[in-house]
């Protein structure tokens, strides 16, 4: 079980959103770099990045606050937002992300999700977000008639390291992860899956350590840690208990 601290990107700064609505942004620190270090000095592992100008952009457009943030940590990143090539993907692997994530283009291009996985063994992430049970792309800003294990289940056996499962309807209103979406999706699939969207709390993070979540490869947190309702040591050492 890992626990993913989030760093999602608009105009250069670190923001959370409500509900993926680019108006409502709340601006955590303006500096992406120094958040990236504060995350790998309290203890996390890993850290999961958003080029949320990128995502409604389909191209990189916070190139330099990533490159900020490369440097800045000795932690391994993995990035989405505006990836849509294999020209993207190589170039952010050559600058040092250990794993790209693709959402859009998963639907819109399935075929080139697995030729990445092909040239890129463990580096490629699928990641499907959903409002309603339906997938949306574009940024969110678009839905599809595409349901969630539909999708998930094109890539089995193509190599995806991951699946990041958003909710579009919990994120940033720290309401609680949807765990009866998300587990359905974990039985489904043999990729692991990492839940983003909605955790709220202590008690989310030990709901993610009961036996029945144990497909689940970790979670995604952002507006808790930032507004301290989750302790980043507590929740932590509760992982580190379970991991023996």
């Amino acid at each position: 079980m890992i626990l993913f601290p989030a760093i999602d990107l608009k105009d250069g700064q670190c923001v959370r959103l409500k509900l993926g609505d680019m108006d409502q942004a709340t601006v955590y620190n303006p500096d992406p770099a120094a958040q990236a270090l504060a995350f790998e000095e309290q203890g996390f592992e890993w850290l999961h990045v958003v080029d949320l100008n990128g995502a409604f952009a389909g191209e990189s457009v916070n190139g330099d606050a990533v490159d900020a943030i490369l440097k800045a940590t000795k932690n391994p990143v993995q990035l989405g937002g505006g990836i849509r090539t294999l020209e993207h993907i190589e170039n952010w692997l050559s600058r040092g992300l250990s794993r790209v994530i693709l959402g859009t283009v998963a639907v819109r291009d399935p075929a080139l999700v697995i030729e990445a996985c092909k040239r890129f063994p463990g580096k490629v992430a699928v990641g499907i977000d959903a409002k309603g049970g339906k997938v949306a792309v574009e940024g969110w800003a678009e839905a599809s008639e595409l349901g969630v294990i539909e999708l998930a289940q094109r890539f089995e056996g193509a190599g995806v390291a991951a699946i990041i499962y958003t909710d579009i309807d919990r994120d940033g209103i720290l309401t609680g992860i949807n765990w009866a979406s998300t587990l359905e999706l974990a039985e489904a699939v043999s990729i692991p899956v990492i839940a983003s969207g909605g955790l709220a709390s202590i008690d989310d993070v030990r709901r993610m350590l009961e036996p029945d979540a144990r497909k689940l490869e970790g979670a995604i947190s952002g507006r808790a840690l930032y507004d301290g309702r989750i302790d980043p040591q507590e929740a932590l050492t509760l992982i580190k208990a379970a991991r023996g």
